[in-house]
C-alpha cells in the first residue's frame, strides 16, 4: 500500500466520521469546558485517524502496527471522555450513542488490521 492509499482505508474513513461526530458533540457541552474536556476529547478524536495515516505512512509493518496501537489508545481515551460527559450530565446517552457504537466499530477494525498485518509479518 502506498502512502496515499492510507484515505482508502475504512478504519480511517470512519475513523474521520467520527472525528466529526466528535466535533459536533463537544458543541453542547458547556462553556467553561472549552479548553478542558473539550479539547482533549477534540484532540483524543483527531489523534485516532492522524495514528493511522502516519502508521500506514511508514515504510514498516512493524510501525504500522505500533501506530495502530496509539490510535487504539486515543480511542478508548476518547470513550473514557465521553463517560465522564455522560458522569457530569453534560451528555446523555441519547446524544453519545452515535458515537459509541463508532468506537466498538473502530476498536474490531483496528484490531483485525492489526492482526491481519501481524499474521502476515510472522508469514514471511
Amino acid at each position: 500500500m502506498k502512502s496515499s492509499d492510507f484515505k482508502e482505508l475504512k478504519v480511517w474513513q470512519k475513523s474521520m466520521d467520527l472525528t466529526i461526530e466528535i466535533y459536533s458533540l463537544v458543541k453542547c457541552l458547556p462553556r467553561e469546558e472549552l479548553y478542558g474536556l473539550s479539547d482533549q476529547m477534540r484532540r483524543s478524536a483527531v489523534s485516532i485517524p492522524s495514528n493511522i495515516a502516519e502508521g500506514e505512512g511508514r515504510n514498516s509493518e512493524k510501525d504500522f502496527v505500533r501506530f495502530l496501537a496509539q490510535a487504539r489508545g486515543s480511542l478508548w481515551e476518547l470513550s473514557t471522555q465521553l463517560d465522564i460527559c455522560k458522569r457530569l450530565n453534560y451528555l446523555d446517552e441519547n446524544k453519545t450513542s452515535v458515537a459509541d457504537g463508532m468506537i466498538i466499530e473502530i476498536s474490531k477494525m483496528i484490531n483485525a488490521l492489526s492482526n491481519a498485518i501481524l499474521s502476515r509479518h510472522h508469514e514471511s
